[in-house]
């Protein structure tokens, strides 16, 4: 839920934030984030994990960040986001603060505070910043909602237990319901 103020929040603002308060800034607004719950970190560290072991065993250069991670899409001072998990491929975007630019593949889990902000707000900012790839995995409808930014192509969406193949990496296929299954 955006926290309101007449005048545009900076991230001076989010910084000034009490510790351990984490919140998003989207065209000057601030959204204050909830701690996510047992099955989003669930998916959000198998993902991770499938995603690091997939590049070390590529020999890749890219790096997986999970959040609390600072991804500053535009360079301005009215955007700061902490995505589920960024891919980053050019390690010049990544700094002491965190991303600066577009990861290549961000990927958000939703929650029901996140739900609207991650299907319109998030999609379009990520895409428009240029975002190769984007990922929106809902726990309660079982879905993984695929967009393949960096192509122009219409969203796809699956299920937990489908085999997803990932735009950026021909050769990785994700299924959720394997990754989670004890």
């Amino acid at each position: 839920m955006p926290l309101l103020r007449e005048d545009n929040y900076t991230i001076d603002d989010i910084y000034a934030l009490p510790e351990g308060q984490r919140a998003e800034l989207i065209d000057g607004v601030i959204y204050d984030m909830a701690p996510p719950n047992t099955i989003h970190q669930r998916i959000v560290s198998e993902l991770h994990y499938k995603i690091v072991d997939f590049i070390k065993k590529n020999h890749g250069s890219c790096h997986v960040f999970s959040a609390p991670f600072a991804v500053f899409l535009n360079k301005d001072n009215r955007n700061y986001m902490e995505p589920d998990l960024s891919i980053i491929c050019d390690k010049d975007k990544i700094d002491d603060k965190g991303c600066n630019g577009a990861p290549d593949w961000i990927i958000e889990v939703v929650s029901p505070s996140t739900k609207n902000k991650d299907y319109s707000i998030k999609l379009f900012k990520y895409r428009t910043a240029g975002v190769r790839e984007y990922w929106i995995v809902n726990p309660l409808t079982e879905t993984v909602q695929v967009y393949d930014l960096e192509n122009n192509e219409q969203s796809d969406q699956y299920m937990f237990h489908d085999d997803i193949r990932v735009c950026i990496y021909n050769d990785l296929v994700m299924n959720i319901s394997k990754l989670l299954a004890d």
